[in-house]
């Protein structure tokens, strides 16, 4: 059985702690050989320069991929040409496109209001320099109308020129398998635009509830009662999220997922874990 790729996200500190703290994460996960590193982009931009930071820092220490998010609500056409000159002049020839959302207060969406708008504005200004990943959602984004309109909108991004969709995280396999089938279905080929699992560890109860709340993702009835029964045992916790996660991507890749993307939430537990255990590390 062909091993998956898999990569790691990260988010912009906010501290210069934080910044070093993250360089270091990055030293450790990276000896894993990762496929890349994504590093995101706040709502409207709002962490643009933050995410320029890390994005040369890390393009500066190391030579796995670095794919920034890009995020065009609420941005303009010249702003979003500009990052993109930038970043090939950096050597960057991944990205992570998409819609983003809206700073608090803010009402004007920009010239590109959709994922969509940005992954066809990419391809007519750098061609076909760049990789574009795109945001997938195995149970739904939470504004979609309708599950059909939500894999439409996906077909739509792959049509216009993605490489490839990275799902918001899940703990049902079943939800991955069926949007892949979906995807077939359409005529999408999964080999050639695969669909990456993305995959969240559980550390934190409260910040996992909080999260899936945010984006519509579900949490298991079961998963949710024993979270809850373990109360503030934070060990407890760990190990009983990396039983269920491990056995979420066992499940994954007996199925043939190409490639899992995990949000590493900046640290390097569980993450570096999980990825020994399931023996993905190439030697």
């Amino acid at each position: 059985m062909t091993k998956p790729a898999f990569s790691f996200e990260f988010f912009p500190a906010k501290t210069e702690q934080g910044h070093e703290k993250l360089l270091s994460t990055y030293d450790e996960l990276n000896k894993l050989s990762p496929a890349y590193f994504s590093v995101t982009y706040g709502a409207g931009g709002s962490t643009r320069s933050r995410t320029l930071d890390i994005v040369q820092a890390l393009c500066a220490r190391g030579d796995t991929d670095i794919a920034p998010h890009m995020s065009c609500i609420g941005d303009d056409k010249s702003e979003i040409a500009e990052l993109l000159d930038l970043y090939k002049s950096l050597g960057i020839s991944r990205l992570v496109a998409l819609r983003g959302d809206l700073p608090s207060g803010q009402v004007d969406i920009g010239e590109l209001p959709f994922a969509l708008d940005l992954v066809k504005f990419i391809r007519e200004h750098s061609g076909d320099h760049f990789r574009i990943e795109v945001a997938a959602y195995p149970e739904m984004h939470p504004q979609a109308r309708s599950f059909e309109l939500d894999v439409d909108n996906l077909v739509n991004k792959y049509k216009a020129g993605a490489n490839a969709s990275i799902t918001q995280f899940f703990y049902n396999a079943d939800s991955y398998l069926y949007l892949r089938e979906r995807l077939e279905k359409r005529g999408i080929d999964t080999v050639a635009q695969p669909l990456v699992a993305g995959i969240m560890p559980i550390t934190n109860s409260s910040n996992l509830m909080r999260f899936a709340d945010s984006c519509g993702a579900d949490i298991p009835r079961y998963v949710r009662k024993q979270l809850a029964d373990f109360g503030d045992d934070s060990k407890a916790i760990r190990e009983f999220g990396f039983e269920v996660v491990y056995r979420l991507c066992e499940r994954l890749i007996s199925e043939g997922v190409p490639a899992m993307h995990f949000y590493s939430m900046n640290k390097v537990e569980p993450n570096k874990r999980l990825i020994e255990a399931l023996g993905l590390v190439h030697q």
